[in-house]
Protein backbone atom coordinates (compact mmCIF):
# COMPACT_ATOMS: atom_id res chain seq x y z
CA UNK A 1 0.00 0.00 0.00
CA UNK A 2 1.41 3.10 -1.22
CA UNK A 3 2.28 5.22 2.03
CA UNK A 4 -0.10 8.45 2.55
CA UNK A 5 1.92 11.93 3.12
CA UNK A 6 0.33 15.03 4.51
CA UNK A 7 2.36 18.38 3.71
CA UNK A 8 0.76 21.22 6.09
CA UNK A 9 2.19 25.02 5.52
CA UNK A 10 2.15 28.10 6.85
CA UNK A 11 2.18 30.47 3.79
CA UNK A 12 3.71 34.13 4.66
CA UNK A 13 6.98 33.80 5.21
CA UNK A 14 7.05 29.99 5.14
CA UNK A 15 6.03 29.10 1.58
CA UNK A 16 6.08 32.33 0.51
CA UNK A 17 9.52 34.33 0.06
CA UNK A 18 7.81 37.75 1.78
CA UNK A 19 9.92 38.20 4.45
CA UNK A 20 13.97 40.12 4.87
CA UNK A 21 16.19 37.44 4.14
CA UNK A 22 17.21 35.78 0.46
CA UNK A 23 15.23 32.98 -0.87
CA UNK A 24 17.45 29.59 -2.48
CA UNK A 25 16.88 29.68 -5.97
CA UNK A 26 15.49 26.73 -7.16
CA UNK A 27 13.92 26.04 -3.57
CA UNK A 28 9.87 26.18 -4.76
CA UNK A 29 11.05 24.21 -7.74
CA UNK A 30 12.03 21.52 -5.75
CA UNK A 31 9.05 22.10 -3.73
CA UNK A 32 6.82 21.72 -6.53
CA UNK A 33 8.06 18.49 -8.25
CA UNK A 34 7.66 17.40 -4.62
CA UNK A 35 3.82 18.32 -4.59
CA UNK A 36 3.41 16.92 -7.87
CA UNK A 37 3.97 12.97 -6.60
CA UNK A 38 0.28 11.33 -6.33
CA UNK A 39 1.16 10.32 -2.57
CA UNK A 40 1.10 13.52 -1.11
CA UNK A 41 -1.74 16.05 -0.03
CA UNK A 42 -1.21 19.55 0.64
CA UNK A 43 -2.90 21.68 2.72
CA UNK A 44 -2.10 24.93 3.58
CA UNK A 45 -2.35 26.61 7.25
CA UNK A 46 -2.58 30.37 7.00
CA UNK A 47 -3.92 32.79 9.25
CA UNK A 48 -4.74 34.16 5.53
CA UNK A 49 -8.33 34.36 4.53
CA UNK A 50 -9.70 32.55 1.61
CA UNK A 51 -9.31 35.98 -0.64
CA UNK A 52 -5.75 36.32 0.50
CA UNK A 53 -4.76 32.23 -0.03
CA UNK A 54 -6.14 32.58 -3.61
CA UNK A 55 -3.97 36.05 -4.25
CA UNK A 56 -1.11 34.00 -2.48
CA UNK A 57 -1.38 31.08 -4.87
CA UNK A 58 -1.76 33.41 -7.47
CA UNK A 59 1.26 36.07 -6.76
CA UNK A 60 3.39 33.29 -6.49
CA UNK A 61 2.64 30.46 -8.75
CA UNK A 62 1.67 28.19 -5.90
CA UNK A 63 0.46 24.75 -6.04
CA UNK A 64 -3.30 24.30 -5.86
CA UNK A 65 -3.82 22.40 -2.49
CA UNK A 66 -5.77 20.27 -1.52
CA UNK A 67 -7.34 21.57 2.13
CA UNK A 68 -6.75 25.34 3.24
CA UNK A 69 -7.14 26.10 7.23
CA UNK A 70 -7.76 29.57 6.75
CA UNK A 71 -8.31 32.20 9.15
CA UNK A 72 -5.77 31.09 12.04
CA UNK A 73 -7.87 27.86 12.30
CA UNK A 74 -11.27 28.87 11.92
CA UNK A 75 -12.34 28.13 8.26
CA UNK A 76 -11.61 25.01 6.63
CA UNK A 77 -11.79 24.36 3.05
CA UNK A 78 -11.74 21.30 0.55
CA UNK A 79 -10.14 22.52 -2.82
CA UNK A 80 -11.22 19.92 -5.89
CA UNK A 81 -12.38 20.37 -9.17
CA UNK A 82 -15.69 21.42 -8.08
CA UNK A 83 -13.83 24.92 -6.52
CA UNK A 84 -13.22 25.99 -3.01
CA UNK A 85 -15.56 23.79 -0.16
CA UNK A 86 -16.02 25.40 3.07
CA UNK A 87 -16.20 22.19 5.26
CA UNK A 88 -19.44 22.90 7.72
CA UNK A 89 -18.15 19.95 9.82
CA UNK A 90 -15.33 22.02 11.43
CA UNK A 91 -18.05 25.26 11.91
CA UNK A 92 -20.48 23.09 14.14
CA UNK A 93 -17.05 21.50 15.96
CA UNK A 94 -16.14 24.82 16.94
CA UNK A 95 -19.23 26.99 17.45
CA UNK A 96 -20.06 25.79 21.13
CA UNK A 97 -17.10 27.40 23.21
CA UNK A 98 -18.80 30.87 21.67
CA UNK A 99 -22.45 29.99 23.13
CA UNK A 100 -24.25 31.34 19.94
CA UNK A 101 -22.08 34.47 20.16
CA UNK A 102 -20.14 35.88 17.21
CA UNK A 103 -16.79 37.90 17.00
CA UNK A 104 -18.46 41.14 16.40
CA UNK A 105 -20.78 40.59 19.48
CA UNK A 106 -17.62 40.29 21.55
CA UNK A 107 -15.99 43.60 20.63
CA UNK A 108 -17.56 45.35 23.11
CA UNK A 109 -15.71 43.20 26.18
CA UNK A 110 -12.59 45.26 24.42
CA UNK A 111 -13.50 48.78 23.69
CA UNK A 112 -12.09 50.12 26.73
CA UNK A 113 -8.45 48.48 26.47
CA UNK A 114 -6.12 51.54 24.56
CA UNK A 115 -2.78 49.09 23.23
CA UNK A 116 -6.35 47.08 20.88
CA UNK A 117 -6.79 48.27 17.12
CA UNK A 118 -9.10 46.03 15.04
CA UNK A 119 -7.72 44.86 11.93
CA UNK A 120 -9.53 45.83 8.94
CA UNK A 121 -13.19 43.76 8.43
CA UNK A 122 -11.52 41.46 5.38
CA UNK A 123 -9.45 40.04 8.26
CA UNK A 124 -12.42 39.24 10.69
CA UNK A 125 -15.26 36.48 10.44
CA UNK A 126 -17.69 34.83 12.77
CA UNK A 127 -15.18 32.72 14.83
CA UNK A 128 -12.13 35.20 14.25
CA UNK A 129 -11.50 38.74 15.88
CA UNK A 130 -8.40 40.25 15.25
CA UNK A 131 -6.78 43.40 17.00
CA UNK A 132 -3.56 45.22 16.11
CA UNK A 133 -0.99 45.44 19.26
CA UNK A 134 1.57 47.98 19.42
CA UNK A 135 5.47 46.93 19.57
CA UNK A 136 6.36 46.35 22.56
CA UNK A 137 4.18 45.51 25.36
CA UNK A 138 3.06 43.12 27.65
CA UNK A 139 1.47 41.04 25.46
CA UNK A 140 0.26 38.18 28.06
CA UNK A 141 -1.02 40.72 30.83
CA UNK A 142 -2.90 42.06 27.79
CA UNK A 143 -4.57 38.14 27.01
CA UNK A 144 -5.34 37.64 30.54
CA UNK A 145 -6.96 40.46 31.32
CA UNK A 146 -9.21 39.51 28.00
CA UNK A 147 -9.43 36.01 28.93
CA UNK A 148 -11.08 36.90 32.07
CA UNK A 149 -13.58 39.15 30.10
CA UNK A 150 -14.52 35.64 28.08
CA UNK A 151 -14.69 34.01 30.99
CA UNK A 152 -17.02 36.00 32.70
CA UNK A 153 -19.82 35.48 30.17
CA UNK A 154 -19.00 31.74 29.47
CA UNK A 155 -17.12 32.07 26.72
CA UNK A 156 -14.31 29.66 25.98
CA UNK A 157 -11.79 30.91 23.65
CA UNK A 158 -8.00 30.92 22.94
CA UNK A 159 -5.86 34.23 22.46
CA UNK A 160 -3.20 33.62 20.03
CA UNK A 161 -0.35 36.41 19.67
CA UNK A 162 2.33 37.03 16.60
CA UNK A 163 3.94 39.68 14.72
CA UNK A 164 4.00 40.83 11.16
CA UNK A 165 7.70 41.42 10.94
CA UNK A 166 7.07 43.46 7.45
CA UNK A 167 4.80 46.41 9.22
CA UNK A 168 6.66 46.06 13.16
CA UNK A 169 3.20 45.53 15.05
CA UNK A 170 2.02 42.94 16.37
CA UNK A 171 -1.22 40.80 15.64
CA UNK A 172 -3.68 39.23 18.21
CA UNK A 173 -6.58 36.73 17.20
CA UNK A 174 -9.52 36.02 19.81
CA UNK A 175 -10.93 32.19 18.64
CA UNK A 176 -13.22 29.68 19.84
CA UNK A 177 -11.39 27.00 22.34
CA UNK A 178 -9.68 24.74 20.04
CA UNK A 179 -10.02 26.61 16.91
CA UNK A 180 -6.11 26.80 16.50
CA UNK A 181 -4.45 25.56 13.91
CA UNK A 182 -3.29 22.57 15.52
CA UNK A 183 -6.92 21.71 16.54
CA UNK A 184 -8.25 22.08 12.67
CA UNK A 185 -4.84 20.21 11.82
CA UNK A 186 -6.47 17.50 14.15
CA UNK A 187 -9.71 17.50 13.40
CA UNK A 188 -8.68 17.10 9.48
CA UNK A 189 -6.27 14.26 9.99
CA UNK A 190 -8.31 12.42 12.30
CA UNK A 191 -11.32 12.74 9.82
CA UNK A 192 -9.47 12.07 6.53
CA UNK A 193 -7.65 9.05 8.24
CA UNK A 194 -4.39 10.70 8.10
CA UNK A 195 -1.43 8.94 10.21
CA UNK A 196 0.88 11.63 12.28
CA UNK A 197 4.08 9.49 10.83
CA UNK A 198 3.28 10.71 7.52
CA UNK A 199 2.21 14.72 8.45
CA UNK A 200 4.66 17.12 8.72
CA UNK A 201 3.75 20.99 9.26
CA UNK A 202 6.38 23.86 8.63
CA UNK A 203 6.01 27.29 9.92
CA UNK A 204 7.64 30.56 11.22
CA UNK A 205 5.61 32.61 13.47
CA UNK A 206 3.53 32.91 16.70
CA UNK A 207 0.23 31.31 15.47
CA UNK A 208 2.02 28.87 14.54
CA UNK A 209 3.63 27.78 17.98
CA UNK A 210 0.57 25.08 18.56
CA UNK A 211 1.07 23.16 15.94
CA UNK A 212 5.13 23.39 16.14
CA UNK A 213 5.10 22.53 19.92
CA UNK A 214 2.65 19.65 19.38
CA UNK A 215 2.99 15.69 18.97
CA UNK A 216 2.75 16.16 14.94
CA UNK A 217 6.05 16.12 13.45
CA UNK A 218 6.82 20.05 12.47
CA UNK A 219 9.58 22.30 11.11
CA UNK A 220 10.46 25.53 11.90
CA UNK A 221 12.09 27.24 8.82
CA UNK A 222 15.45 28.92 9.25
CA UNK A 223 14.49 32.72 8.49
CA UNK A 224 12.21 32.39 11.47
CA UNK A 225 13.16 35.04 14.45
CA UNK A 226 14.52 33.82 17.05
CA UNK A 227 12.50 35.03 19.60
CA UNK A 228 10.00 32.31 18.39
CA UNK A 229 12.70 29.74 17.59
CA UNK A 230 13.76 29.78 20.97
CA UNK A 231 10.41 29.97 22.72
CA UNK A 232 9.41 27.02 20.36
CA UNK A 233 12.19 24.79 21.92
CA UNK A 234 11.30 25.75 25.26
CA UNK A 235 7.79 24.99 24.99
CA UNK A 236 8.50 21.85 22.86
CA UNK A 237 11.23 20.89 26.14
CA UNK A 238 8.83 21.64 29.33
CA UNK A 239 5.75 19.23 27.37
CA UNK A 240 8.25 16.37 26.05
CA UNK A 241 7.51 16.81 22.13
CA UNK A 242 11.16 18.41 21.44
CA UNK A 243 11.28 14.90 18.93
CA UNK A 244 9.06 15.92 17.11
CA UNK A 245 10.42 19.98 16.26
CA UNK A 246 13.11 20.26 13.91
CA UNK A 247 14.66 23.81 13.02
CA UNK A 248 16.26 24.03 9.68
CA UNK A 249 19.74 24.80 9.46
CA UNK A 250 20.48 24.92 5.66
CA UNK A 251 22.88 23.31 3.35
CA UNK A 252 20.33 20.60 2.71
CA UNK A 253 21.16 20.32 -1.07
CA UNK A 254 22.59 23.16 -1.02
CA UNK A 255 19.99 25.81 0.28
CA UNK A 256 19.85 28.43 2.78
CA UNK A 257 17.27 27.03 5.00
CA UNK A 258 14.89 29.71 4.68
CA UNK A 259 11.24 29.73 3.35
CA UNK A 260 10.25 26.60 1.06
CA UNK A 261 14.35 25.39 1.56
CA UNK A 262 13.45 24.83 5.20
CA UNK A 263 10.21 22.91 4.63
CA UNK A 264 12.05 20.65 2.40
CA UNK A 265 14.76 20.29 4.79
CA UNK A 266 12.32 19.30 7.45
CA UNK A 267 10.38 16.76 5.21
CA UNK A 268 13.56 15.09 4.50
CA UNK A 269 14.51 14.96 8.17
CA UNK A 270 11.15 13.24 9.00
CA UNK A 271 10.57 11.46 5.86
CA UNK A 272 14.03 10.67 4.31
CA UNK A 273 12.50 9.03 1.25
CA UNK A 274 11.28 12.40 0.29
CA UNK A 275 14.46 13.64 -1.55
CA UNK A 276 14.35 11.38 -4.18
CA UNK A 277 11.00 12.95 -5.19
CA UNK A 278 12.30 16.66 -5.05
CA UNK A 279 15.45 16.84 -7.30
CA UNK A 280 15.31 16.12 -10.99
CA UNK A 281 18.10 13.41 -12.15
CA UNK A 282 20.31 15.65 -14.21
CA UNK A 283 20.16 17.98 -11.20
CA UNK A 284 22.88 18.08 -8.90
Amino acid sequence: MTKRILICTDLDRTLLPNGSQPESPKARNYFNRLISRPEITLAYVSGRSRALVEDAILEYGLPMPDWVVGDVGTTIYRVDAEGWRPWPRWEEAIAPAWRGLTSRELRSLFTDLPNLRLQEESKQNRFKLSYYVPLPMPVRTLQAEMTLRLRALGVAADLIFSTDENASVGLLDVLPERATKLHALEFLMQHQGFDPAGTVFAGDSGNDLPVLISAIPSVLVANASREVAEQAEDLARKQGTLAFLYRAQGNFLGMNGNYSAGILEGLHHFLPETRLWMQPDDDS
